[in-house]
């Protein structure tokens, strides 16, 4: 089995067991994450709460199968923003190479380039507050720049091809060809970049809540859970041992699936690394 093969099938899994938690979620938890229990609080993992509990009694097991689901909520939101509008810009640049269109959306993305994601980030909640919604807003916002560069470095070579010169010889606009034969050829790079992305978001979104900017309580989310544990760590340390582990494994996986994704649809890749 090839490296890449082992890369994607490890990836999809880790990816796919805390995928699952993250669904079980909306149906059922071991304990309401809503509800404290004071008497209980900073127990250590035990058979009744498997990885034990909060300062507030909550059951943190129960806690990271629903914080999951709002970080992967929150990084495929973002991630989508950047598809919706950094696919077309990088098409309508491409198909102006050269021109007033290509250079004025490549210099619009070194603009938001130079922002530093984080300033950027505090920016956008500092005018609207901090919330899940202005935290998918701020990612969303660094990753239309992202795809449009991804999207046009792949498009620009092919319309130099045979293919598409056909294509406009047969009388098809520019519009067409570009979702017709363009799109589907650079789709390959897109959704690379797209678990490249999502693991960023991943991160972006547990250390946006971490700093009190993304997520705010009650609803659990796996940064929130670390800025709590912080000041407990000597007292309680599996509080933040578990919400880690869980954000490390997460993005591992989503890194795996990007790298065997990668190799698998890039025949040189492929070639070399087997």
């Amino acid at each position: 089995m090839s490296r890449a093969n082992v890369n994607l099938i490890l990836g999809t899994l880790l990816v796919a067991a805390l995928g699952g938690l993250a669904l079980l979620a909306l149906v059922w938890t071991p304990y309401d994450v809503n509800v404290m229990n004071i008497a209980g609080k900073l127990k250590p993992p035990s058979a009744e709460h498997w990885l034990g509990t909060d300062q507030l009694g909550r059951d943190i097991l129960s806690m990271i199968m629903v914080g999951a689901g709002t970080s992967i909520t929150v990084a495929a939101l973002a991630v989508a923003v950047g598809l919706v509008f950094g696919i077309p810009l990088g098409l309508l640049a491409a198909a102006h190479k050269g021109g007033l269109i290509d250079e004025t959306i490549m210099r619009l993305n070194d603009v938001v380039f130079a922002f530093p994601f984080l300033c950027l980030a505090i920016l956008i909640t500092a005018v609207l507050g901090a919330s899940a919604g202005n935290a998918v807003l701020a990612f969303g916002i660094f990753n239309i720049p992202v795809f449009a560069r991804v999207t046009r470095g792949g498009a620009l070579s092919l319309w130099e091809r045979e293919f598409i010169m056909s294509a406009q010889v047969s009388g098809k606009g520019v519009a067409r060809i570009s979702a017709e034969h363009i799109l589907p050829n650079v789709l390959n790079l897109l959704i690379v970049q797209g678990t490249i992305q999502f693991a960023l978001g991943i991160q972006v979104e547990a250390a946006l809540s971490f700093i009190g900017l993304g997520v705010q309580p009650p609803t659990p989310s796996l940064g929130r859970m670390l800025a709590d544990a912080q000041t407990l760590v000597t007292l309680a340390p599996h509080m933040a041992i578990f919400p880690g582990m869980a954000i490390i494994l997460i993005v591992l996986g989503l890194n795996l699936m990007g790298d065997g994704l990668r190799d698998l649809l890039d025949p040189r890749l492929s070639g070399e690394r087997t």
